[in-house]
């Protein structure tokens, strides 16, 4: 086992937008009548705002409208500075891998204006990372493998050698499915049901991946 470039999702790994994106989300559905729990969204979380939004307007009887998703942005934009939480380890881990030489990317199921939005709030330039694939260039969703095969392709990664971080169920089921290492955040769901969705490490915080990376080189 081998390590040599990791690949991370953005939400709940980088950022903590869990609460901002489901509150944008609940006021833009009131335009549509849709009076939404903060609840509502939980089982569609990691899969992209169209199914974030047009899962829990589905259930109201709405039929999703991409309208519905840019108002979302709207306020959450709006609203970033206030409610997006960055992690305390979100641009020092980034920093670490560049200081060490490992290439890293960023493959978020968030479209490319929310994912440039948290880069922002974070401080971190993207050029930092050797590519960037958002929901806007893919088709299928997590579970499906595709964003990672994505972004594993346009920064010449080589899949079986690459660890992708999340939090999400259906991410982690991405990230085997593309047959990459999975370390997974309990951020978003608890350690068992990490594991049983296939990561094969599971951290409480980023601090720990330099010791996965270097404990994999040293099994190697």
């Amino acid at each position: 086992m081998i390590i040599q470039s990791v690949i991370f999702d953005m939400d709940g790994v980088l950022v903590d937008s869990e609460e901002a994106i489901t509150l944008a989300a609940m006021e833009a559905l009131t335009l549509w009548g849709i009076e939404a729990s903060f609840d509502d969204f939980k089982p569609f979380t990691g899969m992209g705002e169209n199914k974030f939004i047009g899962g829990v307007a589905e259930k109201y009887g709405k039929t999703f409208e991409p309208e519905m998703k840019k108002k979302t942005y709207e306020f959450y934009i709006k609203t970033a500075a206030e409610r997006v939480s960055v992690y305390p380890w979100a641009k020092p881990v980034a920093e670490g891998l560049a200081s060490r030489g490992i290439q890293f990317a960023l493959a978020s199921a968030a479209d490319c204006e929310k994912v440039a939005c948290n880069l922002s709030c974070i401080g971190v330039e993207p050029s930092s990372f050797s590519a960037i694939v958002t929901g806007s260039d893919i088709k299928y969703n997590k579970p499906h493998p595709q964003i990672f095969l994505t972004a594993a392709e346009k920064a010449d990664f080589d899949p079986a050698a690459t660890l992708v971080v999340e939090d999400a169920l259906s991410g982690v089921q991405a990230a085997k499915a593309a047959g990459m290492f999975c370390l997974a955040l309990t951020t978003s769901f608890s350690e068992g049901e990490l594991k049983s969705a296939g990561a094969d490490f599971v951290l409480d915080s980023l601090d720990g991946i330099f010791e996965i990376i270097e404990g994999a080189e040293k099994n190697e």
